[in-house]
């Protein structure tokens, strides 16, 4: 054959081979959602392991499509950063903020970019409105982060369901959240999916007979996880031998606790936010309880140790993570956030971290910033690899992932074991 030129059976076939590409580019140019990898479940044949960044990760059989999506994408994040709960929502930020510079970087969209405009809602419901109502109204965000504790996203929630702009909790874990609407899911297990495995260890290794409880009762998450421990306890036939309240901004505990005391509990159960909690232990040791504490996924946060000291030596908690995980993607995110922020993670910037890598995922799923796109994306997520271990939303718009249960030891939390 003369170089330069191409025989006639040799043309026909890359005539073919063009008409076939033009075909294939054309069906992957309509408007349907792209499936990449962080969609597909466990339970696909022939699978291979698709990396999809430092936070997530799936199996798949095909490799993750690249995004089409251009310039910034405007998300929201409402994060406690003022008051007595701010501890959970710095934590909180670190954990976005972290998630966000990585997706960014990796260009995990592509040639997009996400623009993370947070807001501090204070723990306040009035506050929580505002500033929600600010992020879907003024800054025209397409998605929304938070926020940090479940009495404010009771209150700001609605606001961006009426609205359609999906909204997702990273670490409230309070039951029925994601009843206000189709539009709000759930990355934290809810205290109904922890406190039973608490209890069933508990009882395992301590054998307790009688329990008392005590929790904040101006606080929608505080009751709620007690009504969850009194229900466990009385589901694995421990008494309950004290349920006492107190409201938020208390500071001397001693005459509750001297009367939780006269009732000679074998364990003492604790629902509180780390505003009291401190105070709380401490002074539940100082009127001679020496009895073992557990509390619920608020607790599992590091100014527990570092503020309660001796007298949190001991503490149980039932937790969605723990830092000492295998996890490859736990132990990846574990050394970013300690080289960034020269401190060692909580459960709260874990989940922060995921939920921001999930929102990312839904929205490239999607190849699109439309918010209920981005919402059906999410809804489909199923079997990511993450920081926090094997995660999915259910068909609720709920987490499913396996809790852990911790305890401190030696100033720091360590498996209850």
């Amino acid at each position: 054959m003369q170089k330069g030129r191409i025989s006639g059976s040799t043309g026909s076939l890359l005539a073919i081979l063009a008409l076939v590409s033009l075909t294939l580019l054309a069906a992957c140019g309509d408007n349907t959602p792209i499936t990449n990898s962080l969609l597909a479940t466990s339970s696909t044949p022939s699978t291979t392991r698709t990396t999809t960044g430092p936070g997530v990760s799936s199996t798949s059989p095909t490799p993750v499509p690249v995004s089409t999506l251009t310039g910034q994408i405007k998300i929201g994040a409402l994060v406690t950063l003022s008051g007595n709960n701010s501890p959970y929502g710095i934590s909180h930020k670190n954990g976005y903020d972290l998630a966000v510079e990585e997706l960014n970087n990796s260009k995990f969209l592509g040639s997009a970019t996400l623009q993370l405009v947070t807001l501090d809602d204070k723990g306040e419901k009035q506050e929580g409105i505002s500033a929600m109502t600010r992020l879907v109204d003024q800054e025209k965000v397409v998605a929304v982060l938070g926020p940090t504790l479940r009495s404010t996203a009771l209150a700001a929630d609605p606001i961006a369901q009426q609205k359609g702009i999906p909204v997702l909790g990273a670490s409230i874990s309070a039951a029925n959240i994601t009843d206000m609407g189709n539009f709000i899911f759930q990355a934290s297990l809810p205290e109904n999916g922890v406190v039973p495995a608490a209890i069933a260890q508990v009882k395992t290794k301590l054998n307790p007979q009688k329990a008392a409880l005590v929790y904040e009762a101006t606080n929608e998450y505080t009751k709620g996880a007690n009504d969850v421990f009194k229900a466990e306890l009385q589901k694995n036939g421990i008494t309950v031998t004290a349920n006492e309240a107190y409201n938020r901004g208390d500071t001397d505990f001693h005459t509750l606790f001297n009367k939780i005391k006269a009732t000679q509990p074998d364990l003492l159960i604790v629902s509180g936010l780390i505003g009291e909690t401190v105070p709380l232990v401490q002074q539940a040791r100082e009127v001679g309880i020496t009895q073992p504490i557990l509390g619920p996924t608020s607790f599992n946060i590091p100014d527990i140790y570092t503020g309660g000291k001796e007298a949190a030596e001991g503490i149980i908690a039932g937790s969605a993570w723990f830092s000492g995980s295998t996890g490859p993607k736990s132990q990846v995110f574990v050394a970013a956030y300690k080289k960034k922020y020269n401190i060692e993670p909580d459960q709260f910037a874990t989940q922060a971290y995921t939920g921001a890598y999930l929102l990312a995922t839904a929205i490239r799923n999607a190849n699109s910033t439309d918010p209920k796109a981005i919402r059906d994306a999410l809804a489909q997520l199923k079997d990511i690899d993450s920081a926090l271990g094997n995660f999915s939303f259910d068909a609720n718009r709920n987490p499913v992932y396996d809790p852990v249960i911790v305890t401190v030891k030696d100033g720091k939390f360590q498996l209850f074991q």
